[in-house]
């Protein structure tokens, strides 16, 4: 086992540039730029597999009528990077080696065993993702397909060497691909923006089964890793030598977020909204990945199917290399180690191969991932809202009251949400929620 940190750094170059804008403050949008890279790869936890299922349902399940669902989870995934972000700038530490230094022994390694279950959940059903698009793009066996999504994972995994810049390009390019595949879409399916625009903004639920269905939308969205994860990428990247330069990184981090999550939040809106167009009217029962690209060809045509698989593909790559780097942090901040990347990805993969190999149906399989991420999602949810509140760890930029109200309240509202999802998954009848 490698007990060595992370060599990711940026280039003498690219930090000399960070340090004059630090300095002298931002000349232009092109020095944002070099502050660009956390929030993008952490958008793609907002864009994986899990996200298609969910909003494929959505859409065609229920039109229109869930979009603000969608909104409202966005919103609340940008309050959350952001605390995460914050927190690793100004402590320098991650979210992860913070529990480890805060709380016991027995709890650091309950953590981190319930964290390492969510980090393979959230794999399977990215590894699946790509599979699956590969499968169906292709016409290869499942297996085929894994075996190449395993083999371009690998390959990608490699840039993370030579430093944050060269994987923040990839994984931004792979961004680029699945949000362009969604602007054709929508323009290719015969969108209703009228009504589009209203329910985007206008909350309705139609029912019990749309309430757990918003309980998928949102636990598929805020996501365990990408909130450790977030800490991770920004406390080695470029460290402030004072609190005014830690409030520059913390706002040029902010500002990040917000255009990040922004692209994620209409990639995810674009799904619902093409689901809707595409299937509502007469195939509602559209709900998994395979029959939604069989359900698109005649409906719209080869082009707009093969888009769908080709952002499919994008984001289980992508996801796929996201979710093993989230891994690799999870690890070597609860318990100090890291391994290597190769053997960190074989182990993570296994579950999917074993699932594909005992004959589980593939969507299924998302959905129960999500279950599983359901469990898990409470520890970083609330061990970031309990430390960024604190000013004997964050300072000046502890969280000011109505970030505080504003966190806690949007915590309390997601595990209630995921409970509802797991009681229904279960089979547990809650009154008024039928339907």
């Amino acid at each position: 086992m490698n007990t060595v940190p992370s060599q990711r750094t940026l280039t003498g170059r690219a930090t000399s540039a960070i340090r004059d804008v630090l300095a002298s403050g931002p000349r232009g949008p092109r020095s944002l730029l070099l502050f660009a890279g956390p929030a993008v790869i952490a958008s793609i936890a907002y864009m994986d597999p899990g996200n298609f299922a969910t909003n494929i349902q959505a859409g065609a399940g229920f039109g229109y009528a869930l979009l603000w669902v969608v909104l409202a989870a966005n919103l609340v995934a940008m309050l959350f990077q952001a605390l995460s972000a914050r927190l690793g700038i100004v402590t320098g530490r991650s979210l992860a080696e913070l529990c480890r230094e805060q709380f016991s022994r027995p709890a650091v390694y309950a953590m981190w065993g319930v964290s390492e279950v969510a980090a393979m959940a959230t794999d399977l059903a990215e590894f699946l993702g790509g599979a699956i698009a590969l499968a169906l793009l292709f016409k290869l066996p499942l297996i085929a397909g894994m075996a190449i999504t395993a083999i371009v994972t690998y390959a990608i995994l490699f840039f993370e060497k030579n430093g944050f810049r060269p994987m923040e390009i990839v994984i931004g390019a792979l961004v680029g691909v699945i949000s362009l595949c969604y602007l054709a879409e929508v323009f290719i399916a015969p969108v209703a923006w009228g009504q589009a625009a209203l329910h985007t903004f206008v909350p309705s639920m139609p029912g019990g089964g749309a309430l757990t269905l918003s309980a998928g939308i949102v636990g598929a969205t805020v996501m365990p890793h990408a909130i450790y994860l977030h800490s991770g990428l920004t406390q080695g990247r470029i460290a402030g030598c004072n609190a005014r330069e830690r409030r520059l990184l913390v706002r040029f981090s902010n500002l990040e977020v917000i255009v990040a999550l922004s692209i994620a939040g209409l990639v995810n809106m674009a799904m619902v909204i093409m689901a809707s167009a595409a299937f509502h009217a007469g195939h509602s029962d559209v709900a998994e990945i395979e029959s939604a690209y069989h359900t698109l060809t005649p409906l719209l045509g080869a082009g707009a199917a093969t888009l769908f698989l080709i952002s499919l593909l994008s984001s289980g790559v992508s996801s796929s290399v996201v979710g093993t780097m989230a891994g690799q942090m999870i690890m070597q901040g609860f318990v100090g180690f890291r391994i290597p990347v190769w053997l960190r990805r074989l182990v993570t993969m296994a579950p999917a191969f074993i699932v594909v190999a005992l004959g589980v149906n593939a969507t299924q399989a998302l959905v129960i991932s999500q279950v599983v991420l359901s469990f898990a999602l409470p520890v970083p949810m609330i061990a970031l809202v309990r430390f960024t509140r604190r000013r004997d760890i964050m300072g000046e930029f502890a969280n000011g009251r109505m970030t505080d109200i504003a966190a806690i309240a949007a915590t309390g509202v997601i595990l209630l949400l995921n409970a509802v999802l797991l009681l229904q998954t279960f089979g547990v009848a809650l009154p008024g929620l039928t339907g």
